[in-house]
């Protein structure tokens, strides 16, 4: 919705590959990796203040300031009306105090009992995983899940199966940090009123992109994909 907090983590983001032993499996990524990267500056060198100038214009805000703010850019976004799959889903209810939290807490989920349940009931993953938010600022509720190709025989304490069936979507495929992805909410809200539908179902995401190349660093956040999804008729 982070230093090495969450899923950001490589070691844990391999030990979930070698626990499920699926390539999918390298897609996973949490929702609230980048926005620590994004936040976190580097230590300039101390510079004097530049000279004034005269008759230079009066303004409030300082040339550091100035300079950050021109290098916020908008996220990139796709939207496209599709159809959904079938799909069922192994899921889990959590809760974060905060936003920084998020990311901790679907690492944990995913490389943890939704691991575990698939590895024992010889299921298989069929796709990159997923996230239902019930709420949008503290303390966050959300679902966090993982698409499976069959019902597994048994589930673990606390985890859940979602049968979602196929249905029409609007998709926004949303590159860029995760602190930006309410401009991708905005705009499917935006073209769902122009083209007059309404949603049928929650809302949900699914992280596509990973955050980490090969070598676990940072992948740059506007080369990340995240879909968006709102079911709709």
């Amino acid at each position: 919705m982070l230093a090495n907090k969450g899923f950001t983590n490589f070691r844990l983001y391999k030990s979930i590959c070698m626990k499920i032993r699926l390539p999918l499996l390298k897609k996973i990524t949490p929702l609230a990796v980048m926005v620590v990267l994004a936040g976190c500056s580097n230590n300039d060198k101390k510079q004097d203040p530049p000279k004034p100038v005269a008759n230079a214009p009066v303004t409030d805000i300082k040339p550091k300031e100035k300079d950050k703010a021109l290098e916020i850019k908008p996220g990139i976004i796709n939207i496209q009306d599709t159809v959904s799959p079938k799909t069922i889903v192994l899921y889990m209810k959590d809760s974060a105090a905060s936003f920084e939290r998020i990311g901790t807490k679907l690492g944990k989920i995913y490389a943890g009992k939704l691991a575990e349940n698939i590895k024992k009931s010889g299921v298989k993953m069929t796709g990159a995983p997923m996230a239902w938010y019930k709420t949008f600022k503290a303390p966050y509720f959300f679902e966090a899940g993982i698409p499976v190709n069959k019902k597994p025989g048994k589930l673990l304490s606390g985890v859940f199966i979602r049968e979602m069936p196929a249905d029409s979507a609007m998709v926004a495929h949303f590159y860029g940090p995760y602190n930006l992805l309410s401009q991708g909410y905005d705009a499917l809200k935006e073209r769902l009123k122009d083209e007059k539908k309404k949603n049928t179902a929650p809302p949900y995401e699914i992280y596509v992109g990973n955050q980490l190349d090969k070598d676990g660093k940072p992948i740059d956040p506007y080369r990340v994909r995240t879909d968006i999804v709102f079911p709709h008729h």
